[in-house]
């Protein structure tokens, strides 16, 4: 007999104090913050699901690399130790460290974008797309169709449609596609994994028509777990040799090592290709530093080389997985709906089901995010119509395809007992959703406005009101 109950495999030894704010604190702390999570300060927030992105705790053994960090300009050991660990997990020969993955994004993309290009993808992130897009070119996600409905079982709904791969390669002309990314797991469409199959097919496409193939891997591990465990013929592989395979498909990759490096900062880029990676290289050391550190010290790059090396332990990895799937199965049983089955690195909550009387335009997913803060103190992200939503040509909002809400937990930071506050908050908030009202932005930057927009309720007319008059009217 199994235990029921999933534990941590690590014990704690340091720990830092949370600051547990009042309902009545926390309405003044998201006024001022004009209701945007994002510009909250980390001390007003109990529970911060906001990302996994650099959030977690480090174990000892790279606390003890830190203290071995070699900090030379160029030729570091420390360099050598995280280039080493890269080029046994990848086998790409081109490295670059950078501070993060979006400095990745930004050396690869705008050199082989620009106006008249495409880029496809099974989804591409918030960064990605604004790198692509800065750089004139144009974004294109074909997510396969089982992604689009959250209550549908399916494996793995995080792969590329294939078949529409082909057709936009063919409509839009090989010669002006410029890559072709496959981002696992996909972050965008609810965490959820990506398999070896799909990898292999988005190959084969890109091969036949002679187009750079690039894999997105800062979750790789975490999806290396569910290919391991959902698709035939890697019962008996680790999960490293299923991520090395994965690598060996592509030509090259991007990875913020502050996710499944399990780091605070830092990522890399690397490359098959001798003559892409001089030209990337080339505005590396322009923009980040000299190419054995490229805007790392030598205590991340310490970190990063420890780091790559347990996101591949077999415990860590079932706690990782069965512990997101506790929180978001624990919500399902709630009545919460969520994106299912659960992804690796987060619950994805459909602020559209979870408030229905709110049109897309009155930003659901900011709406539920506000109610959780407001609630509980637990800061979370939308990622809807805020986050992926544009504007035509009169100005109305062209709503994103889905509107919801990212519940990411940070690796080896919180225990259970966090997790059970988060559903006990969501079941305060089951009572009162037709009460909810909607959102306005006030302000937003040109690009990735959902980190600095301003906001404010919509007032006038309340959710229950408007609840009322579309009843009457059907």
């Amino acid at each position: 007999m199994k235990h029921k109950t999933i534990i941590e495999p690590f014990r704690i030894k340091v720990v830092e104090p949370i600051n547990m704010t009042t309902e009545a604190q926390r309405r003044a702390f998201l006024k001022n913050a004009h209701y945007n999570p994002f510009l909250l300060h980390s001390s007003e927030v109990i529970v911060d699901l906001l990302t996994d992105s650099g959030t977690a705790a480090m174990s000892a053994a790279q606390w003890g690399g830190i203290m071995q960090g070699d900090e030379s300009y160029a030729g570091a050991s420390s360099w050598l130790k995280m280039e080493s660990a890269i080029k046994d997990l990848t086998g790409y020969p081109y490295i670059m460290p950078v501070h993060q993955g979006r400095a990745a994004e930004h050396l690869l993309y705008t050199r082989i974008g620009g106006k008249g290009k495409v880029f496809f993808s099974n989804t591409h992130f918030d960064t990605t797309r604004a790198n692509i897009e800065f750089s004139g070119a144009t974004a294109i996600d074909l997510p396969v169709e089982a992604s689009k409905h959250p209550d549908e079982i399916s494996p793995f709904k995080g792969n590329m449609d294939v078949d529409k791969l082909v057709e936009g390669i063919e409509k839009h002309g090989a010669e002006n596609t410029a890559a072709v990314i496959l981002t696992v797991t996909n972050n965008s469409s609810g965490g959820q994994p990506v398999s070896m199959g799909n990898a292999r097919e988005v190959a084969a496409v890109c091969k036949q028509y002679g187009i750079l193939f690039i894999l997105d891997a800062c979750r790789i591990a975490e999806n290396a777990w569910f290919i391991k465990h959902r698709e035939d013929g890697f019962e008996e592989k680790t999960y490293k040799q299923i991520a090395q395979e994965m690598f060996a498909l592509a030509d090259g990759c991007i990875m913020s090592a502050k996710k499944d490096a399990i780091v605070n900062m830092g990522g890399f880029l690397a490359l098959n290709d001798l003559d892409l990676a001089v030209k990337c290289r080339t505005v590396l050391i322009i923009t980040e530093g000299y190419s054995t550190y490229g805007g790392l010290s030598g205590r991340d790059m310490e970190a990063i080389a420890q780091g790559l090396k347990e996101v591949f332990e077999p415990d860590y990895l079932d706690y990782r997985i069965k512990s997101t799937a506790y929180l978001g199965e624990g919500l399902h049983r709630h009545g919460v709906p969520v994106i299912r089955p659960i992804g690796g690195h987060a619950v994805y909550v459909d602020a559209k089901a979870f408030y229905p009387h709110l049109p897309a335009h009155e930003f659901p997913g900011q709406a539920l995010s506000c109610e959780l803060y407001l609630k509980g103190g637990i800061r979370c992200c939308e990622i809807g119509s805020v986050m992926f939503g544009k504007y035509d040509a009169d100005g109305q909002l062209i709503p994103a395809e889905m509107e919801l809400v990212r519940l990411a937990i940070p690796r080896r930071v919180y225990t259970q007992s966090h997790l059970d506050y988060v559903i006990e908050t969501f079941e305060m908030l089951m009572g009162s959703r037709e009460r909810a009202h909607g959102f306005k932005i006030t302000y937003e930057p040109p690009f990735l406005r959902h980190f600095t927009a301003r906001f404010e309720p919509v007032v006038g007319e309340t959710a229950i009101n408007k609840l009322e008059e579309r009843v009457a009217a059907m």
